[in-house]
């Protein structure tokens, strides 16, 4: 097995990021209307990686067009974590391995490998090809995966341009760090603490307080249990925002074919 070595520029920048926010509360103080363009900011892209790089890239759990697939990439990828073909590549292959060896963040390395440290190595940079043959035929998608960085330094500087410093601090560097954490705890808290309503071959479990900041990704063990599924909430009383947003995209015809839980799953939930 290849040595993990410690990708300096991936911890400067993850540090930076975290360091910016923080400065930047302490500098300029709390306002509702920074709150707030945090808050919407938060939304749209944990969407984009929850509907996006997560139920459409990786597990194709609906139909949608070109151009509108190209949005959610260009979102996802201002949430700052990689290319989506990165994203998705390494998503697939936890699926297929989980809490196994070969799971990127395996949790049998302890819980912050699992929530950040996998990624703070160079073992995992390069986009895995190999899982992806689907979506390596877009070469917008592919130009996106190039050159990741683009989408958040476009966002940021629309930010300065309209706000300011604070509108980056709060737009950018705060929501984007609640962001990471929040998706990140999918691989770590999700893998470690919460319930069990299917006996899958890993250690997923369906933790609300994650499904709640996730969109709906938090209902862990049932996705695991029907990773093809749009709705990762199984039970009437599982909230999953991201499948709600997506039946009113499929009313108006922007997505469609989304791919239901099997019956048998639903009854036993």
């Amino acid at each position: 097995m290849r040595q993990d070595s410690i990708s300096w520029r991936a911890c400067v920048l993850f540090a930076l990021v975290h360091l910016c926010a923080v400065i930047g509360v302490v500098a300029y103080g709390i306002s509702v209307a920074h709150v707030a363009l945090a808050m919407v900011l938060y939304a749209i892209r944990m969407f984009a990686i929850s509907g996006g790089s997560h139920r459409y890239f990786s597990h194709r759990a609906y139909e949608t067009s070109r151009g509108f697939q190209l949005i959610l990439a260009l979102l996802a990828t201002m949430s700052s974590q990689m290319g989506v073909l990165w994203w998705v590549s390494h998503h697939r292959i936890h699926h297929r391995h989980a809490d196994h060896e070969r799971d990127p963040h395996q949790r049998a390395r302890g819980f912050w490998w699992a929530h950040m440290g996998w990624f703070l190595v160079d073992t995992h940079d390069a986009t895995e090809w190999d899982q992806i043959p689907d979506l390596a035929r877009y070469p917008e998608l592919r130009w996106l995966d190039r050159n990741h960085f683009l989408p958040a330094i476009g966002l940021i500087a629309i930010l300065g341009l309209v706000g300011g410093p604070q509108a980056i601090v709060w737009g950018y560097c705060i929501s984007t760090v609640l962001l990471w954490h929040a998706t990140f705890s999918l691989t770590s808290v999700s893998h470690w603490l919460g319930s069990r309503r299917y006996a899958t071959k890993d250690d997923s479990c369906n933790n609300p307080v994650v499904a709640l900041i996730t969109f709906g990704d938090g209902w862990h063990n049932n996705h695991h249990r029907e990773p093809g599924a749009a709705r990762h909430g199984h039970a009437w009383w599982e909230i999953d925002v991201t499948y709600s947003v997506l039946c009113v995209l499929a009313a108006f015809g922007v997505v469609w074919n989304l791919r239901g839980v099997r019956s048998h799953i639903l009854e036993a939930a």
